[in-house]
C-alpha cells in the first residue's frame, strides 16, 4: 500500500522520534583518517546490496536497472583513486568487464531496451578508469577503447530527421521516450567526447563536442541567455518545447564537458562563458540559500521525499565531476570546494540509518537521519565523501592523458569491427511512427500524473 503524502510524512516522524538521537557517521573534512573511514564504511553498505560477483547472480547487474551498474563502478573508481583502498577492485574489473558487450558497452542480453543515457554511462566509466589509470586486464580491451566503443556506436545515431540534430533519449522506435531528445543523452555524449579529446588529442573528438554542445544551444534543452537545462523535449515540436525539472546531472554533464574542453583549449573564451554561467545556475538552484547556501539538494524531489532510485544517484555524479573539475580549471576551486566540504558535513550527520550500520538517507541538508536508506542513497554520500579527499592529495590530482602519464591505449576503431556492431536509426516507417506517438502520448500522460502528484502531492 501505498501512503498518502501527509500520511507518510506524519508516520515519518513517529517512526523517527522512536528511534532516539543517532549521531552520524564521524566526519572532520582535515582529517584524512576521518574521511577514508567514513567513505569505506558507506562503501560497505553500498556494496552489502551488490550480488552481482556471487555464484548464480550476473557481474556488474543491479536489479531491475542496467545502467546504475556502471555509474556504481565509475563511483568506486574514483573512491579507490581518491583513498587508495582496493578491496573493490576485483569486483569493480569483473563487473566492468562482463558487461562490456561487443567493446561497446551494448550487451545483446539488454539492448532491446537500453537508451543511450544508460550506454553512456558505462561510457564515463571507462573513461573514468582510463583518466585515472586504473588497472587493466591482460587479454582484455582498454579501459580508452571500452569509452571509444560506446563513442563510435552512439555517433551513428545521431537524427538529422528532426530538431537538425541530437541523440534521441531512446535507440528503438518502439520505446516510450522514442520521440524525445533529453539533456542526460546529448550531454553525456558532449561530456565523452571532450573527456576522448583531451585524453587523445584526436580532433574527431573536440569536434563532435563542439557540435553537441552548439546543437544543444539551439534548442530548449540549452539556454546560453539564462543557463538553464532542461531535462527534455520532443521532436514533435522541432524541439522548441521542454520538460523543464531541474537535476543535478544534467548540470553536472554540461559543466564537465565545457570543463576539459577549457583546458584542452587553453582556456578558451566559449568555454569559460560556460562554465561561469552554467556554475552560477548550478549553486543558487541546487545549493539553497535556506539551507546555508553551501549544501547540494536535489530540488525537484527531495522537498517530498518523492525521489526514484536513479534520481538519489544524482548528486553523486554533481559531487565528483566538480570536485575533478576543480583540478583542471583551477579558477573554479575556491568556489566548489566548501560546497563540496560542506555537503559532506552534512551527509555524514544524515548517514545514520539502520543502527550501527549507519545507512545513509537522501536529505544531505536534514541533520538527522530522514528514514531512507538505498544502494543508490550510499552511493551519492561515498562520491561526496571521498571527493573531499582532493584536499589531502598532495600530487597532481587532474584526470591524465595519453602526454601525461595515462597508459590506457587507444582504439579508434573499437566497437565497429566486423564481430562488432554499430547501430545506426533504422528508416522509421508509418507504423512505427504510430506506434511510437502512442507510446509517447501514454508516457507524457503517466509523466504528467507522477509530476502532478510530485510537486503538489502529500
Amino acid at each position: 500500500m501505498v501512503l498518502p503524502g501527509w500520511l507518510h510524512t506524519v508516520w515519518l516522524a513517529i517512526f523517527l522520534a522512536g528511534q532516539g538521537t543517532v549521531l552520524g557517521l564521524e566526519f572532520d573534512i582535515n582529517d584524512e583518517q576521518s574521511i577514508k573511514n567514513a567513505a569505506a564504511k558507506t562503501a560497505f553498505n553500498m556494496m552489502s546490496q551488490y550480488h552481482g560477483n556471487e555464484s548464480g547472480q550476473i557481474p556488474g547487474k543491479l536489479p531491475d536497472t542496467w545502467w546504475e551498474g556502471g555509474a556504481m563502478f565509475m563511483t568506486l573508481i574514483q573512491y579507490w583513486f581518491w583513498t587508495g583502498d582496493t578491496s573493490y577492485n576485483e569486483v569493480t574489473t569483473q563487473g566492468m568487464l562482463w558487461q562490456k558487450g561487443e567493446n561497446d558497452y551494448f550487451p545483446s542480453n539488454y539492448s532491446n531496451y537500453l537508451g543511450n543515457d544508460d550506454q553512456v554511462f558505462w561510457g564515463l566509466a571507462a573513461m573514468t578508469a582510463a583518466e585515472l589509470n586504473f588497472p587493466e586486464q591482460d587479454g582484455q580491451p582498454s579501459w580508452l577503447s571500452l569509452a571509444q566503443g560506446v563513442f563510435n556506436t552512439q555517433v551513428p545515431r545521431w537524427d538529422t530527421s528532426s530538431c537538425n540534430g541530437g541523440l534521441r533519449w531512446q535507440i528503438w522506435p518502439y520505446q516510450a521516450g522514442y520521440t524525445t531528445k533529453n539533456s542526460v543523452s546529448n550531454g553525456g555524449l558532449f561530456q565523452l567526447s571532450a573527456r576522448l579529446g583531451r585524453y587523445t588529442t584526436n580532433h574527431t573528438y573536440t569536434e563532435w563536442a563542439e557540435k553537441i554542445w552548439d546543437w544543444t544551444a539551439t534548442t530548449t534543452l540549452l539556454s546560453t541567455k539564462n543557463w538553464n537545462i532542461a531535462d527534455t523535449t520532443t521532436t514533435q515540436a522541432n524541439c522548441k518545447d521542454q520538460g523543464n525539472l531541474q537535476w543535478t546531472y544534467n548540470y553536472g554533464m554540461y559543466l564537465s564537458g565545457a570543463a576539459y574542453m577549457y583546458n584542452l583549449t587553453n582556456g578558451g573564451d566559449k568555454w569559460k562563458k560556460g562554465i561561469d554561467g552554467l556554475m552560477e545556475t548550478t549553486f543558487s538552484r541546487f545549493f539553497p540559500q535556506k539551507f546555508g547556501g553551501n549544501v547540494m539538494s536535489e530540488i525537484s524531489c527531495e522537498p517530498n521525499m518523492m525521489c526514484d532510485r536513479n534520481q538519489d544517484c544524482f548528486k553523486g555524479f554533481l559531487s565528483s565531476w566538480l570536485t575533478f573539475m576543480t583540478t583542471i580549471v583551477p579558477y573554479t576551486a575556491g568556489e566548489i570546494l566548501p560546497k563540496i566540504q560542506a555537503s559532506a558535513e552534512a551527509a555524514a550527520k544524515q548517514c545514520s540509518g539502520g543502527g550501527s550500520k549507519m545507512e545513509c538517507g537522501r536529505r544531505w541538508h536534514q541533520a538527522n537521519w530522514d528514514g531512507t536508506t538505498s544502494l543508490e542513497t550510499d552511493m551519492s554520500a561515498l562520491s561526496i565523501f571521498s571527493s573531499n579527499m582532493i584536499t589531502h592529495k598532495l600530487q597532481d590530482n587532474a584526470p591524465l592523458t595519453a602526454d601525461t602519464g595515462g597508459t590506457s591505449k587507444s582504439n579508434p576503431n573499437a566497437g565497429t569491427g566486423p564481430e562488432e556492431h554499430t547501430i545506426k536509426p533504422k528508416p522509421i516507417t508509418t507504423a512505427d511512427r504510430a506506434g511510437a506517438s502512442i507510446l509517447t502520448i501514454l508516457f507524457i500522460c503517466g509523466w504528467i500524473a507522477s509530476l502532478t502528484w510530485l510537486v503538489y502531492g502529500g
